[in-house]
């Protein structure tokens, strides 16, 4: 039997596959799920933007 996974999950799974280690971004709106995600592990670091541009 299969885990079912979020697409959230998927994505961050993707990034630690692909060797990332550090993520830049700005929370909000439609990625609140990946950003969930990225708080509950410890593998990719997150550092918050001032803004979009």
């Amino acid at each position: 039997m299969s885990k079912t996974m979020t697409g959230a999950q998927m994505v961050i799974q993707a990034l630690k596959d692909q060797g990332v280690d550090t993520i830049f971004g700005y929370p909000g709106g439609a990625v609140l799920p990946i950003y969930d995600e990225i708080f509950q592990q410890s593998d990719i670091k997150h550092i918050l933007v001032r803004h979009e541009q």
